[in-house]
């Protein structure tokens, strides 16, 4: 994967080069810059339109209790656009260009959804209650299983069996225990 990135690293800006030396070459220097500056201008404008649509998606999608998995794709996508549009070159123009076409976008959000989900490393785990107190998959009168509670635990529990903490009532004679650090303690 890192040679990968090295190469797209490599390869992209020589392809750039390439590029803008033969576009240039046939429309001239002058209107070769105004391309690259109207394609930020106009790529811009979409990633910003196409955004605000994606954000407001996700948000009635939360509010109907339902995980916005895919405009959170759409979001990420619209955002690697948005990058490579500002980029200046052809290639980037081209790509980021792609990223914005909503079909293709989806397609997209498919492919990597079902890997995640192939590969299983892709869990969603919703929490907090809905709009009337309810869990969002539905309480336990609804059929559902009721809300998951996930937690961690420590044994604190002294190893050693004589220890006063680890004595009954019946073998621990009349020590009591020490006082915690958020009461006051009791004079006899």
């Amino acid at each position: 994967m890192p040679f990968l990135i090295l190469l797209l690293f490599i390869a992209v800006p020589i392809a750039e080069i390439a590029l803008f030396i033969e576009i240039g070459g046939a429309i001239g220097t002058v209107w070769t810059v105004i391309t690259i500056f109207a394609t930020a201008i106009i790529g811009t404008w979409l990633v910003r339109q196409q955004g605000l649509q994606t954000m407001e998606r996700a948000r009635a999608a939360m509010n109907r209790n339902q995980m916005p998995v895919d405009e959170v794709i759409a979001g990420l996508c619209i955002l690697v656009a948005g990058a490579l549009l500002l980029t200046p070159g052809f290639l980037t123009d081209a790509l980021g260009f792609v990223l914005l076409i909503p079909p293709l976008r989806a397609a997209l959000a498919k492919t990597i959804i079902g890997s995640m989900r192939a590969s299983g490393r892709f869990h969603v785990h919703a929490g907090g209650l809905g709009r009337a107190g309810n869990p969002p998959g539905g309480g336990p009168g609804r059929g559902g299983r009721g809300p998951v509670i996930d937690g961690e635990f420590e044994d604190v529990s002294d190893p050693n069996p004589n220890s006063p903490w680890n004595r009954d009532d019946n073998q621990g004679g009349n020590e009591s225990l020490p006082p915690s650090d958020d009461t006051p303690e009791r004079k006899p």
